[in-house]
């Protein structure tokens, strides 16, 4: 098939969503399946406000339904609720074509950490979003569980993968100064919650790899941590494996694919026992702690077998979530291209 994803997280952003759509497209092509990426690369695009890592694009409508038509897709997957994804929608419904939905994030929570939006206004919208859609696809059985309870009808499985060889135990390891070496690696920003985990009383040192617009504050506030800036790759391996526990101190990710990287590395993981850890890490696993104290399952981490996280991580893989994603998708009813989108145009 020929699949159509749009997308308004992508290169050059250094994230969960990018990562998991350049899994899923490398794995739908080992299928036989052809994929095209709708992304603000394909657009004049202008900075999110209070994030500037972010390009939002500049696309009316009509332009999407053009990019659209170009492609001729069979099937339409929507995976974000930026500008583009509710242009692409809006086609979509136009012309009475099905599509998928994701849910990578849960955006309400993040509106509200940063600009105070009500809760229940967001996801209104996001209900709107994602039930005229045939599949709302959400990371973890919990994530599906609560968008159920919160009215969106459509949702269903679409588990996330890691990749086991370039995440492993065995490699490089970087020289400390001091032990144990407790890590962070995401993004920098408020509803990532990163000082709940500088601010902890630990032994030992801490480290952060990432960057974001929290950055430059929290560098000041904490200045004895250590700080790597983004790492990808073979580094991204090594920084993990060099430490003793990955603290996720977020309350607001749907899963945390840096604790399934982390855990491939044979690092366990310590989180609160939220939605995305409770899932990714477990109650009571070889993985991790989990604990309402961040600080005890800090410490608790450190007791487990790096054998048995490396163990624990082998779940997740990439083949079976990508035959969640392939399982999902609709044909189009229509050829895209049959109908004209001059009275797109102006829209």
């Amino acid at each position: 098939m020929k699949i159509m994803i749009v997308t308004d997280a992508w290169e050059p952003q250094v994230n969960g969503v990018v990562r998991t759509l350049k899994m899923t497209t490398r794995h739908l092509h080992e299928m036989g399946h052809s994929t095209h990426i709708l992304s603000p690369l394909d657009f004049k695009s202008m900075p999110c406000p209070t994030y500037p890592e972010i390009s939002l694009a500049l696309a009316t409508r009509g332009a999407v339904a053009r990019h659209i038509d170009r492609v001729a897709p069979d099937c339409l997957h929507i995976a974000t609720e930026g500008p583009l994804g509710w242009a692409a929608r809006g086609v979509a419904l136009r012309r009475g074509w099905p599509f998928t939905t994701a849910y990578h994030s849960r955006f309400p929570e993040y509106v509200q950490a940063r600009v105070r939006v009500p809760l229940g206004f967001s996801y209104a919208l996001l209900r709107k979003f994602h039930n005229a859609g045939r599949a709302t696809l959400a990371p973890t059985p919990a994530i599906v569980q609560d968008l159920r309870a919160r009215g969106f009808t459509q949702a269903r499985l679409w588990s996330r993968g890691v990749n086991l060889e370039a995440f492993s135990p065995d490699g490089a390891r970087l020289e400390r100064t001091n032990s144990p070496v407790f890590l962070y690696v995401g993004r920098l920003a408020v509803e990532k919650q990163v000082h709940k985990f500088l601010e902890l009383d630990l032994p030992g040192e801490k480290w952060v790899a990432g960057t974001g617009p929290a950055e430059a504050r929290l560098k000041a506030q904490y200045p004895h941590a250590r700080w790597f800036g983004v790492l990808g790759g073979d580094d991204l391996a090594t920084v993990y494996r060099s430490a003793d526990v990955m603290v996720f101190p977020s309350v607001t990710d749907t899963f945390g694919l840096v604790m399934a990287e982390s855990m491939a590395c044979g690092t366990p993981v310590a989180a609160y026992p939220v939605p995305g850890p409770i899932d990714v890490v477990g109650r009571d696993s070889p993985g991790g702690a989990l604990d309402d104290d961040l600080r005890a399952a800090c410490l608790a981490a450190l007791a487990k077998s790096r054998d048995g996280v490396r163990r624990h991580a082998e779940q997740f893989n990439w083949p079976a979530a990508t035959r969640q994603f392939e399982q999902a998708l609709v044909r189009l009813t229509t050829q895209p291209g049959a109908t004209s989108a001059r009275s797109e145009s102006m829209a």
